[in-house]
């Protein structure tokens, strides 16, 4: 009697282990190294953006210069345009050209040590523009610069370096609340508010603010990023993906 307890007792710890394991399986989002992100280089501006394709790496250069009208061009800029929402609080920054070049891995995969995300540029969008984290300056929160976003949700801080911290609505207008954003420091993409019809929220993603699934550009499936409309916006608690080194 007692040997078939034990035998029983074995038998569902066996199992609950199984089921442990299998379960913990499921909810680690599959990771890749072998999705060649180079496919991406014809969806940005290439005016303001430069994509050198290496055998494992990508070269991308930036002048962080939007193609939208903003309050932050100085006024005598073929692209300033003066904004009045009555919330607007303008910083007293302008836009600067600025000479950026991130190396990121051309084929992304999981990091073992997920590296924070930078004070900074930790990635650029389709339209060349720097794409920082949810945290403002130091000594500051993200909620009080908020005011200073201008009509497209952008502004420069000291240096210049013109810059979104969530979603601009200027990118989901021109290319599809579903489509590219841009890319982070670790090679995986950013896309829009939007999957499959759907609204994207925190809920949907995993810590580092991101999921695998199918994208309009890898129908085999990608592990990304999404803009939402809730901190961290884009990503703040760190690169899924092994990063690459930025100059500025």
């Amino acid at each position: 009697m007692t040997n078939k307890i034990n035998i029983l007792t074995f038998g569902l710890l066996f199992a609950f282990v199984m089921f442990a394991c299998k379960k913990e399986e499921e909810t680690i989002p599959e990771t890749n190294g072998d999705v060649d992100i180079s496919v991406l280089s014809s969806k940005f501006n290439t005016g303001n953006t430069t994509f050198t394709v290496n055998e494992s790496t990508i070269v991308i250069t930036t002048k962080s210069q939007p193609d939208h009208k903003s309050a932050y061009y100085p006024t005598g800029h073929s692209l300033y345009e003066s904004y009045s929402a009555s919330d607007f609080n303008q910083n007293p920054n302008e836009i600067v050209e600025q000479s950026i070049t991130m190396t990121i891995p051309r084929y992304p995969s999981v990091a073992s040590n997920h590296e924070s995300t930078p004070m900074g540029t930790m990635g650029v969008s389709v339209n060349s523009v720097s794409l920082y984290n949810q945290s403002a300056a130091p000594g500051d929160v993200l909620e009080d610069e908020i005011p200073t976003f201008d009509q497209w949700e952008g502004h420069p801080q000291q240096q210049g370096n013109y810059h979104y911290h969530l979603e601009s609505p200027w990118l989901t207008q021109q290319n599809g609340n579903e489509g590219l954003v841009g890319l982070l420091m670790d090679g995986f993409p950013v896309y829009g508010t939007h999957e499959n019809g759907t609204l994207i929220t925190n809920d949907d993603l995993d810590g580092y603010h991101g999921h695998f699934s199918i994208t309009p550009d890898f129908p085999e499936g990608i592990y990304h990023y999404h803009v939402t409309g809730e901190s961290p916006y884009i990503n703040g608690n760190g690169f899924y993906g092994i990063a690459g080194s930025i100059s500025q």
